[in-house]
This record gives C-alpha cells, sequence and structure tokens, in this order.
C-alpha cells in the first residue's frame, strides 16, 4: 500500500503529541469489546527515534524547541519511516484456519515482537503510513471484575472433526464466544444446518461432554487451546441425535496449552505514547492495553517531567509478580510448584541479584549449575514487569535432562518434582568446593544441644547453600532398643516434613473365609487390627468375626493369580508387609491331622475364543487337609472332598440328594481322628471306609485333573487306581475343569469375587466444625512408633532389633515447607484422601514442637500452597500465593491468575504448606538456622 500523504505537513513532535492525544483518550474509555491492533515491534522502534529526534536535539543544544521542528528538517537526522509492514508477525504460507486471513507466528512475545495499539491510534498511524496487514484483536472480560480486560492475542485455536465424514477443519474463536456461536461456526465451515448437527468437547480425541449449553462460554466449559472438537451428524431427521448425543460423560482433566492473553488494568495503566516516547528501559508491559510511560516514555527534557505531573497520566504500578506460566500439556504439577519457589522472598530476592557467583560448576552431586541458572531465569522473567504469561519450556527441557522421571506429558506429584528441586538447586548453589570427611563422634552421655551443634556444624560443613540457609532445619532421632535398652540419638537435617492425615493406630482388613468340610458358605469377613501388629492379631480378629469351633484352626494364604501364592503360618509377620491390594483367604481346618497333606482345588473355565489356552484360572482357590494313607486309596475320595466343599453351593434340588452321604463323607476324607459323632459309633474304621466308597461310587463327578511331580495333568474323572504322593510334597494341587453343566448345578458366584484387603472408598468429608488440624497431623508425625527389625542393627546386642523410634524438632527453617501426604500407594494403584486439614495461616505456633527449650518462640504465617483438585487419575494443581508487599492473596492457575479472599484459601485440596518465620519481637535469638535475611552475602564460601 502506498502511505497515505495526510502527515505530510505534521512535525514529528506533532505526530508524537496527537497520538499521546488519542491514546489518553482511549485509554480513559477503554471497555469490553474494543479492538486493539498489533504492529510490529521494529516498526514502532523506528517511529519512536523519528518522532523523538526533536526533543533530543533540543536537550543537546540546552533549548526548547518543543514543537519547533518540522519534517523537511528530519532528513538530516532520523528519517520518516516507510509503510508499516508486520510480515514478520505472521506465517508465509496460507492460513489452514478456515476463518482467518493471517495467521501469527506462535511464539511471538509483546514487547519484544509487537506492540498492541488501541483502535484509534491504529487508525491514525495507518492513515499517516499505510501499510498493513492489518491484525485486529479484541479486548475480553477475565472474570475479576468489570474493568479487567485482556487483549486475547492468540484466540482459541480449535480443531473441529466432522463424523461420520472424517472430515477436518480448523477455526479460531474467541474463549468468551458461546457455545452456540461454536456450533454455528461449525455448521459454516462445513455447510450443515444448526439442527443437524451438536459438538463434543473431545480432548484426548474421546468424548467427554456434549456441548449442549449454548449459553455457557467456551471459558465456561473448560475448552484450551489446540483442543479436539467432534462435529458429529444426526442421522435422523427430526433433530434427535444418534450415538449418545443427548448424554454426557463428564470428566475433569488436567488443562493442556492456554490462550495467551494478557491481564489488563485500565484504572491502574497509562496508555499514554507521549512525554518523551523513548525506547530506553522497554519491558513487557503490565496490561495489554498500555503502552507504559515507565517502558516507552522516559522523558529526557525537564519540560516534558513537568507536563507529565500536569496531566496526571502517571498511575500506581501494576504489582509484580502475577505473571502465569503456560501450560505445555500436563505441567500444572510443576507450575503450581515453581510458582511458590519462585514468591519465596527470601528466593525472590536471591536470584534477582548475581547468584551466578555461587554457582558450584565442579560438584559431581550437582547439574554443573545448569539446573540453577534455568532456574534463575525463569524467576526474573516471572518478576519481571507485565502479565503476559511465560513458556516454562526451557526451564522443562534443563529439568527432563536431569530427572527423566518428569519428561514428556504426563502428570506427576508437585511435591516430588520439589523435593528434587530444592536438592538440585542446593547441590548447584553449594559454596563448598571439596566436601571434607567428617566422622561421627558418639553422644558418650553429652548434653544434647552440643551433639545437635556438632552435628549441624558437620553438615554445614559439607552443604552450604542459599537452600540450606532458608529450608533446611534438624531433627532430632532416638531409637531404643526393646531388649537392651540402649539408647540411640542422632540429628539429621530435614528439608520440608511429611505430615500423616490419619492419625490412627489401626487399619481394617478384608479376607474371604472358607471351611474344608462344606459346614459353610463362605464369608467375608472386615476386621479391625493394629497398623503395627501381626499376622497372630488378625487371625484372632478372624477368629472372633466366623465362629470358630473347637478343635478348628484358620490358615492364612496369600492368593496370586487365583492360586495359593503362599501360607503366612508364621504368626509374627508383620502385617504392615500386606499391602492394601493383596488378596487374602483364611481356610478353616482341623488343627490335628496326621501325616496330613493339603489339597488345592483351582477353578478354570473354558478360555474365551481370542485366548489361545483352552482353560484359564479364575476365582478363589479351595482347600482341604487330609491324610495321606486316605488320599493314596484312590481318586474317589477327591472327587467325594470336593462335593463335600461345594455342598453349601447347590442348587435346591441337589441338596437333598447329597446330604444323604454327609457324615460319612466328612469321616473318610479326615480319617479316624476328624469323623463326626455318627462316624464315631462304629469302632470298624474299615467298614466305615467302605461303606463310604459305595456311596461314593453313586456320586456326581466333575472333571478334575491333578498334577503330578512332573507337572502333568491326570485325569481323574475315571481313574479310580490310588494316587502315588511325594514323601517330600506337602500339597497337591488340582484344577476343577467347569464344564456349563457344573455351572448350572452350583451357585458359583460364592467363589468367582476376590476382594482386596482394603478397597480405598474416599473418607467422610469433614466440615469445617470438625476438622483434622494440622497440629494433630503433627503429633501424628513426631508419636513413638515402632519399626521393623531391618531397620535397626543394635551394636550391643549384636543382631537386629526392631526397636521404637521417636523424632522431635530441634532446629526450624526460616521457611517451613509442610507436604500433607495425601496420596496412599500400593503395589499397583495410588489413592487420595480427601480430608479438609484446617492449617492456620496466621501464627502457627510450633514452640512447644521443638524439643531445644532455649530461644524465640516459633511462630510462622503461611504465605503459599499447592493445591490439588481431583483424582489421581484425572487432577490438576494450582497455587495460592500470598503477595507480601501487597498483603493480597491471589490464585495462580497456570496461566490465569485471580484474587481471593484469605478465607478461600482454606480446602481440602491443600497439598504443600508454605510458612515463613515472623520476625516478632525476641526473633534475635532464633531457635534454627540462621536466618537469611540476616546474613551478609558477599556470595563468598563461608
Amino acid at each position: 500500500m502506498e502511505a497515505s500523504g495526510s502527515a505530510v505537513d505534521l512535525s514529528p513532535e506533532e505526530e508524537r503529541v496527537l497520538i499521546r492525544d488519542i491514546t489518553i483518550a482511549a485509554e480513559s474509555l477503554a471497555k469490553e469489546g474494543d479492538t486493539f491492533f498489533l504492529i510490529t515491534h521494529r516498526w514502532w522502534q523506528r517511529w519512536l527515534d523519528y518522532v523523538n529526534q526533536d526533543m533530543t536535539s533540543s536537550s543537546v543544544n540546552g533549548s526548547s524547541s518543543y514543537g519547533s521542528h518540522h519534517h523537511d528538517s528530519a532528513s538530516s537526522s532520523t528519517k520518516r519511516p516507510s509503510a508499516i509492514d508486520n510480515s514478520d508477525l505472521i506465517y508465509d504460507a496460507t492460513s489452514e484456519v478456515s476463518n482467518v486471513e493471517f495467521e501469527l507466528h506462535d511464539t511471538l512475545v509483546e514487547g519484544r515482537d509487537y506492540i498492541l495499539l488501541p483502535q484509534q491510534v491504529w487508525e491514525k498511524l495507518h492513515g499517516w503510513y499505510g501499510g498493513g496487514p492489518t491484525l485486529p484483536r479484541k479486548a475480553i472480560n477475565t472474570g475479576l471484575s468489570q474493568t479487567d480486560l485482556a487483549i486475547e492475542v492468540y484466540p482459541l485455536r480449535l480443531q473441529l472433526f466432522l463424523m461420520p465424514k472424517e472430515e477436518r477443519a480448523v477455526i479460531r474463536i474467541s474463549k468468551k464466544e458461546t457455545v452456540g456461536e461454536l456450533h454455528k461456526k461449525a455448521c459454516e465451515v462445513f455447510g450443515l444446518l444448526l439442527d443437524q448437527v451438536c459438538i463434543w468437547d473431545y480432548y484426548g480425541q474421546q468424548k467427554h461432554a456434549l456441548m449442549d449449553n449454548m449459553d455457557k462460554t467456551l471459558d465456561d466449559v473448560n475448552i484450551q487451546m489446540d483442543q479436539d472438537i467432534l462435529v458429529e451428524v444426526l442421522t435422523d431427521g427430526n433433530g434427535t441425535a444418534d450415538s449418545g448425543c443427548a448424554t454426557s460423560l463428564q470428566e475433569n482433566g488436567c488443562t493442556e496449552k492456554d490462550s495467551i492473553s494478557v491481564i489488563v488494568e485500565p484504572s491502574q495503566s497509562s496508555l499514554s505514547v507521549a512525554e518523551g516516547l523513548s525506547t530506553n528501559n522497554y519491558a513487557s508491559r503490565s496490561c495489554s492495553s498500555e503502552i507504559s510511560q515507565s517502558q516507552y516514555l522516559a522523558s529526557p527534557t525537564s519540560d516534558l517531567d513537568n507536563l507529565h505531573g500536569t496531566n496526571n497520566i502517571n498511575t500506581r504500578a501494576a504489582p509484580l509478580g502475577l505473571t502465569g506460566l503456560l501450560n505445555l500439556g500436563n505441567t500444572c504439577f510443576m507450575n503450581s510448584a515453581i510458582q511458590c519457589l519462585v514468591h519465596t522472598p527470601e528466593f525472590a530476592r536471591y536470584f534477582r541479584e548475581d547468584y551466578r557467583q555461587e554457582i558450584n560448576w565442579q560438584n559431581p552431586l550437582g547439574m554443573v549449575g545448569e539446573l540453577a541458572l534455568a532456574f534463575g531465569e525463569l524467576l526474573r522473567k516471572l518478576w519481571a514487569p507485565g502479565r503476559t504469561p511465560v513458556s516454562p519450556r526451557p526451564f522443562k527441557t534443563k529439568l527432563a535432562r536431569f530427572a527423566p522421571q518428569f519428561s514428556g506429558n504426563n502428570q506427576h506429584d508437585s511435591q516430588e518434582l520439589l523435593a528434587f528441586l530444592l536438592d538440585g538447586l542446593h547441590e548447584d548453589l553449594n559454596r563448598v568446593k571439596h566436601k571434607p570427611y567428617i566422622k561421627s563422634k558418639e553422644t558418650d552421655g553429652r548434653p544434647d544441644e552440643e551433639v545437635a551443634d556438632e552435628y549441624w556444624a558437620n553438615h554445614i560443613a559439607r552443604n552450604d547453600s542459599i537452600i540450606v540457609d532458608v529450608c533446611q532445619g534438624q531433627y532430632k532421632s532416638t531409637l531404643v532398643c526393646p531388649v537392651c535398652g540402649k539408647v540411640s540419638v542422632t540429628f539429621d537435617p530435614f528439608m520440608y516434613l511429611s505430615l500423616p492425615l490419619q492419625s490412627a493406630s489401626s487399619r481394617t482388613m478384608t479376607v474371604v473365609v472358607f471351611t474344608s468340610d462344606g459346614s459353610a458358605l463362605p464369608t467375608t469377613c472386615t476386621v479391625s487390627v493394629p497398623k503395627q501388629g501381626r499376622c497372630r492379631d488378625l487371625i484372632q480378629a478372624l477368629s472372633n468375626a466366623c465362629s470358630l469351633k473347637n478343635g478348628e484352626k484358620l490358615l492364612l494364604a496369600e492368593i496370586h493369580g487365583h492360586m495359593i501364592h503362599q501360607f503366612l503360618e508364621d504368626p509374627l509377620i508383620l502385617l504392615s508387609t500386606i499391602k492394601d491390594d493383596d488378596h487374602l483367604v483364611a481356610y478353616k481346618i482341623p488343627k490335628v491331622v496326621k501325616n496330613s497333606i493339603y489339597l488345592q482345588f483351582v477353578h478354570r473355565r473354558p478360555g474365551s475364543i481370542s485366548s489361545s489356552v483352552a482353560w484359564e484360572s479364575y476365582g478363589i482357590p479351595l482347600l482341604a487337609l487330609i491324610s495321606r494313607d486316605i488320599i493314596a486309596t484312590g481318586a474317589a475320595i477327591i472327587q467325594d472332598i470336593l462335593q463335600r466343599i461345594l455342598a453349601p453351593m447347590l442348587g435346591n434340588e441337589d441338596i437333598q440328594s447329597f446330604s444323604k452321604s454327609d457324615s460319612s463323607v466328612n469321616a473318610a476324607a479326615h480319617g479316624p481322628q476328624y469323623r463326626t459323632h455318627e462316624a464315631c459309633l462304629d469302632s470298624d474304621d474299615q467298614l466305615k471306609d467302605q461303606e463310604y466308597h459305595s456311596k461314593a461310587e453313586s456320586t456326581y463327578k466333575m472333571h478334575l485333573q491333578l498334577v503330578d511331580e512332573h507337572d502333568t495333568p491326570v485325569d481323574l474323572s475315571s481313574e479310580e487306581k490310588p494316587i502315588a504322593v511325594p514323601g517330600s510334597s506337602a500339597s497337591l494341587l488340582l484344577f476343577i475343569n467347569w464344564s456349563k453343566k457344573d455351572l448350572k448345578k452350583y451357585d458359583t458366584h460364592h467363589f468367582e469375587n476376590h476382594p482386596e484387603v482394603f478397597k480405598y472408598a474416599p473418607a467422610p468429608k469433614r466440615t469445617r466444625n470438625e476438622p483434622l488440624s494440622l497440629y494433630t497431623c503433627l503429633d501424628a508425625f513426631l508419636r513413638e512408633e515402632p519399626l521393623v527389625p531391618e531397620d535397626m542393627y543394635c551394636p550391643r546386642c549384636k543382631e537386629q532389633r526392631q526397636a521404637s523410634k521417636k523424632l522431635d524438632l530441634w532446629r526450624l527453617p526460616e521457611v517451613l515447607v509442610i507436604h500433607l501426604k495425601r496420596f496412599s500407594f500400593s503395589r499397583s494403584t495410588k489413592h487420595k484422601l480427601e480430608t479438609f486439614v484446617n492449617f492456620p495461616i496466621h501464627d502457627l505456633d510450633l514452640t512447644n514442637y521443638v524439643a531445644h527449650k532455649k530461644g524465640s518462640r516459633q511462630i510462622y504465617e503461611l504465605y503459599a500452597l499447592s493445591n490439588h483438585y481431583g483424582s489421581m487419575a484425572s487432577g490438576h494443581y494450582t497455587a495460592h500465593i500470598k503477595l507480601l508487599d501487597e498483603n493480597r492473596w491471589y490464585n495462580f492457575d497456570d496461566s490465569h491468575i485471580s484474587p481471593i479472599n484469605e478465607e478461600d484459601v482454606k480446602s481440602a485440596a491443600a497439598y504443600v504448606l508454605f510458612y515463613r518465620r515472623t520476625k516478632g519481637e525476641d526473633a534475635s535469638t532464633n531457635i534454627g538456622a540462621e536466618p537469611y535475611a540476616n546474613k551478609n552475602h558477599n556470595f563468598s564460601r563461608r
């Protein structure tokens, strides 16, 4: 385009003043829906140089020539810019987006690549200079208040998938547009009628929710950048949805890429482009629509300084530290942790100074300073002026390099990341370049104070960094041998406290109880046992619950793969070794059987069509204890033992026919010492056995296979010859191959489903009237508890002992990080505790928890916390941060930041708490690590 000639009669100064006045007027009237225009920073810089040249020359000459220079004099200095050229902001290729002519580069940064201008300013400049292309963007309301606006530089880019035609299109749409507008645009793109389609949230290529509330905004329904939207064509003609369009499957997930938007506060910003229009000290602006004087307009003349005050253009600067982090795909855990660390005042101050002098480049335990440099660079960006969300991609790349477990786009634990970051930053910034070898001395009855100071001095001699200064405290750990009474005391450093949310000393365990004589149906028993108990406690609880008879005992077995994995016969086995997702069975067996052997019956059914095996195992195995002498007589007795165990599961029509041989089967199966009263009336054991066999011949037979010592299955359905039992074998394995006929005869559901030892269920949600106190969690953490024997070797007994352990807090750090252990782990699953913990925001008093009583009170105040919402499968992390200078709380949700009330800080989502020690009147004599704030740091090794 050719430049307009309407500006040829204006001097640079006149252009500057006119743009200033237009900008001030536009700023005062900025509202939602206003249009702003991107202009390349390169051209803007040239224009700034051009309109500032008169002021620069007047400053040099010592005289004011305000408004006296004409355009023809500019040729001797800075030339008038040519036409506006925004081509460096857009892709050269034709946009694939259906409703957008020009597509912006994805990595543009405001203040570096482009400037945002109000519509009136753009129209004036474009009228003077011409050029293009024109790149308009709308101001949207962020939802914080009527005056809090954002310029949506990057509207949502959505991928539309038309089914069943399998067509694809990409569109741009504001996140403040309604679902109805998206519906309309989708129909326009594919040439369909509104009543022909329904649209789905198709996040991750899965139907998450039917988008049928046409009045909600896309932001309300959590539609994200680059998300997929399914456009589903209705198959019938009356507008009724096919394929489940009338139903909605809702599932909350962790947010991924967010649209890049900048918070703008017109009431606190200055859209002035006057007063010098200096290019010095520009930075990313606090507000999207703001062309701040502090960045562009520093005046070199006293006249303009006076003008600045006269026109009241300067307003209060926007607070720093309100910059969000873009979600790179399930990186909310990282964003939450980083914001908490970045807003720790001691770290914010340290990393904004010249911390590079303290980097330990040679530490083999560190990361060659790269982690510290990446974190420091990210922190500086987050504390720079402006609110344009920052991409943490460079930091994540470094993180993945040194901690591969955090690579990719999987969700992770924010506390695990915090632990790695604190440890990694410490090693990168360790002032100790050569760690000395220090041998620990025996306590020898010395005072705790002396020993603790010695331990701490030894620790500092090897570990001395800003992390130690700020975050590390010291435990007192006391171990007591239960046999000889030896007391072992150590003083160990800690970086954070991990507090349990359940102070209960007991646990519930679920076990299925089977009889081996068919006297009762299987029973599922849930009992309460001591957390630190042993198998004898579980057996005693089960015996009471299942009414164990005289002459019976319980045999515990662990089941894996529908077979007995091991018998838990040792009564001293610790219950803590039994996991929540294990499967246990207790079998009622006779206390005494001479020359006995176990029969394990494993259920099998025909394999599925897709399976390569003819038979597959399922259900809970059955168990019987039998005399070896009896089993050697033949296969018939095994058939009848099985029939006896299965008898309670028979259908009604089969119960009477089986009951005729009831007592004799029981007697023959277990031998003379386990006969019923009726069987014992006959003193002739041989005669009774003959009677049993005559009945057994007429008994219904099932398809049984015995696995011999060569692992070869032997069919027992028709075998009548004696069975050879190896003398070294404690059990025989038999397969019950269930036919369709058998399955109709018996009610098999009693052994088909096997519950876990503990099936997780969310605890009842606590109310604010009955909360779990943070102090209660701390009490549970510090309570004395027994250890497993392997955890302590007693030097006096010369053996492994199950000692008791007691922790005490000895030295508290300047910043105390408290981790609430919400996640419980088992062999294959994680569970989350949704317990509401009542934690103090002000005046967390830990004075009475410190074993070292000399010194000041230990009072802490909350300033940050990491929250986790949802479940382990589909959770989301945020952070609550208090800006100490403002004394105001904010919610940091990836790139979105909003103020919150203090009473809303507490919730059941609180996961990691950050407390700072308050500076009270007696804070000069601290118990604990020397505060960073009181140190004279010259970045040299202490």
